[in-house]
C-alpha cells in the first residue's frame, strides 16, 4: 500500500498541522510505503519572498523528523525536486474541465481572505492530483477541507483511463481522521496561519506561554461553575492530555472555585510537556543541516525513479512517447 501526503511549507507548522496531518502521517510510516512531500510548488502561491520559502521548506523539514519521521521507512523530498510533477499536471489540465476547478471551495475561500486570482491558485487542484497520481498512490491522507481536491484527483484519473485506457493512472482513496482532522485555533476558529491563530509547534517556553494565556474566555467568576460547550481551552486541552487528566478539567469547570488562568495553565504544560522529546532532537538537528539535506536528497532520488515510471506510462499512452 502506497500512501501519499504533503504538507505545505507556507509558515511555521502548528498543532493543527500537527493533529490534522502529521500524526497520521507519522502513523501510517508504519503500515505501507510512504512517499511524504515538502509542497513547496504550492507554497508559492501565498509566499513571495525566496528566503522565507527556503526558511520554511527547512524548518518543516526539521519539524518532520524531529516529531519521529523516519527517512528509512518513509520517502521524505522536496516536491520541487521532483519536476515531472508539471508535466504531469500539464497532461492532467488537459482533460480537467473548468467547471470543475470552478466549483472548488478552496479556491472561494482564497479570493474571500484577499488572495490575488491567478492561475496557480485556480490550477491547484490539478497540481495536487498530480502530487497524488505520479506515485500510484492507494491511499491519502487529507483534512476534511482537501477532500474535495481528492474527489478532483479522482476525476482526472477516471478522465486520463477512460481517454487513453484502463489502468494508466491508479485510482487513490482518501484517509481521514475524524476526531483530530479540524483542530480549533486560538480564537475558535479552524487553526490556519490564515487566521493567525496558530500554536506553533516549537518556540520559546515564555512566548508559548503567552499565547496560551491570551486565549479568550467569558468572565465567570473564579468561584461559578465555568460553561463546557465551545470551550477552546478544553477542545485544545483534550488533545494533549490524558483520559483522566481532561475528565478531570470537565468535573472542575463544572463545580466551580477554579479561574481560567489555572485552566489554561494545565493547557501549556500538557502542551509543553508532549514536544519534550521532539524539541530535545530538533535541537541536535538543527546543529546538522547536511544530514536533513541529505534526508530530502535520498527521499527525492527515490521519489523521481517511480515519478519517471509513471510518467512514461502516461506519455505512451497519450503520444507524448
Amino acid at each position: 500500500m502506497r500512501i501519499l501526503s504533503g504538507i505545505q511549507p507556507s509558515g511555521k507548522l502548528h498543532i493543527g498541522n500537527y493533529f490534522g496531518a502529521m500524526v497520521p502521517m507519522l502513523d501510517l510510516q508504519h503500515k505501507g510505503e510512504p512517499y511524504y512531500f515538502i509542497a513547496d510548488y504550492h507554497s508559492l502561491t501565498s509566499v513571495s519572498e525566496p528566503d522565507v520559502l527556503r526558511a520554511n521548506v527547512r524548518d518543516a523539514a526539521l519539524d518532520f523528523l524531529a516529531c519521529g519521521l523516519d527517512p528509512e521507512k518513509a520517502v521524505f523530498f522536496r516536491q520541487s525536486d521532483v519536476p515531472e510533477v508539471n508535466e504531469l499536471a500539464w497532461i492532467l489540465s488537459t482533460v480537467c474541465p473548468m467547471g470543475l476547478l470552478e466549483r472548488c471551495h478552496s479556491y472561494k475561500d482564497k479570493l474571500a481572505k484577499g488572495f490575488s486570482p491567478n492561475h496557480a491558485l485556480f490550477a491547484y487542484p490539478v497540481l495536487m492530483a498530480a502530487d497524488i497520481l505520479l506515485y500510484d498512490s492507494d491511499l491519502v491522507p487529507v483534512g476534511k477541507d482537501q477532500k474535495q481536491h481528492l474527489e478532483v484527483t479522482r476525476d482526472l484519473a477516471g478522465k486520463i483511463n477512460e481517454k487513453f485506457g484502463d489502468d494508466i493512472l491508479k485510482m487513490p482513496e482518501p484517509f481521514i481522521q475524524e476526531s483530530t482532522a479540524v483542530v480549533p485555533g486560538l480564537d475558535g476558529q479552524k487553526m490556519s496561519k490564515s487566521y493567525n491563530n496558530t500554536l506553533p509547534l516549537f518556540g520559546g517556553k515564555k512566548a508559548l506561554r503567552k499565547l496560551v494565556m491570551r486565549i479568550p474566555t467569558d468572565s465567570t467568576p473564579v468561584e461559578d461553575p465555568k460553561p463546557t460547550e465551545g470551550s477552546i481551552v478544553l477542545d485544545l486541552y483534550k488533545l494533549f492530555a490524558t483520559e483522566a487528566d481532561y475528565n478531570q478539567m470537565i468535573a472542575d469547570y463544572k463545580a466551580g472555585g477554579f479561574g481560567y488562568g489555572d485552566f489554561k495553565q494545565r493547557l501549556f504544560d500538557a502542551y509543553w510537556d508532549h514536544f519534550e522529546e521532539a524539541r530535545a532532537r530538533r535541537e541536535e538537528l538543527e546543529q546538522n543541516p547536511q544530514l536533513v539535506e541529505d534526508v530530502l536528497q535520498a527521499g527525492a532520488t527515490k521519489a523521481r525513479a517511480k515519478a519517471r515510471i509513471v510518467l512514461d506510462r502516461v506519455r505512451g499512452a497519450v503520444g507524448l512517447a
